[in-house]
């Protein structure tokens, strides 16, 4: 697939947008276990969340990284 130069810049920003936003919800994950948060419905709507991150990065480097196979 041919990106042109503003789009693929334009993915690679979001991109990392995603992935700063995916490490700081780890941060909160892990903080909310560390303080003995007993709200587990807030715990599995944010790992839920960090989940839906995660698929959206793989999507976007699939999109950036060309197949070596092509």
């Amino acid at each position: 697939m041919y990106l042109d130069e503003p789009t693929e810049e334009l993915l690679r920003l979001r991109l990392a947008v995603l992935r700063l936003e995916h490490r700081e919800l780890d941060d909160s994950i892990n903080e909310l276990y560390l303080s003995g948060c007993s709200d587990q419905l807030k715990l599995k709507r944010l790992k839920k969340h960090k989940l839906v991150l995660k698929d959206t990065i793989a999507k976007l480097e699939s999109i950036l990284i060309p197949d070596l196979d092509a």
